[in-house]
């Protein structure tokens, strides 16, 4: 599996490869002779790998939109250097680790707002379809501590054909690989166990104060192991 600066350099290289040959073509500091086409393609272009990389709340992307935002579509040139050195900053981050604690950043806050949907649902007396959803969070943080670690999604069948791996499955590679600890790998396989018990209808099985400790865990497991 590709770890993630192998996947953005090569994106940000090509991106810092037209911004150096611009900044050679360009007579004057403000690129002003820079013709409008090559400057709406890159300012563009470079916008949209900081989006991809890093996403739209990013420091890097709010920045970079309110110097542009300031800026008519004639005196738009003048934002071809910030966004070359915001690409080159990137890049120098991606390549000394620190996007991986970005993203992290990124997926903590975006599941912290299905955990405060489940908070909502069980706190008005939904216990149901709140265990669903803090499963559903549960199992897309294994899948993404496994991308983090190295650990495949995908088993082969006795025919070779290749399957997703089920949240158990993970649980027990991410374990087995001492991502966590074997305490973790039990009490994620009850975590799952009271999900499944949601999906499947069997609502009597467990109460809604189970479904409420069964949040505090998922998010006190989400902040030790972040991914």
């Amino acid at each position: 599996m590709k770890d993630l600066a192998t996947i953005v350099l090569p994106q940000l290289d090509g991106l810092i490869t037209t911004y150096e040959s611009l900044r050679k073509r360009a007579k004057y500091r403000d690129f002003s002779d820079i013709d409008r086409e090559d400057t709406s393609s890159f300012t563009t272009a470079g916008m949209d790998a900081i989006h991809r990389i890093t996403g739209v709340n990013s420091q890097y992307a709010t920045q970079l939109e309110e110097i542009i935002k300031k800026l008519s579509p004639h005196y738009l040139h003048q934002a071809i250097p910030h966004v070359g050195g915001a690409l080159m900053a990137l890049r120098q981050s991606v390549a000394s680790g620190y996007l991986v604690s970005l993203q992290e950043l990124i997926h903590a806050d975006l599941f912290s707002d299905f955990l405060e949907m489940a908070d909502h649902l069980l706190r008005e007396g939904y216990k149901d379809p709140a265990a669903v959803l803090i499963g559903g969070v549960l199992e897309e943080h294994l899948r993404k501590l496994c991308r983090k670690n190295g650990i495949t999604l995908e088993y082969a069948d006795a025919h070779g054909v290749q399957h997703p791996k089920k949240a158990e499955a993970m649980n027990t590679d991410l374990a087995a690989n001492n991502v966590y600890s074997k305490l973790d790998q039990k009490n994620v396989t009850a975590w799952l166990d009271l999900r499944n018990k949601a999906a499947h209808g069997h609502y009597n099985d467990y109460t809604a104060q189970q479904v409420e400790l069964l949040l505090q865990s998922v998010r006190d497991f989400l902040t030790r192991l972040p991914a």
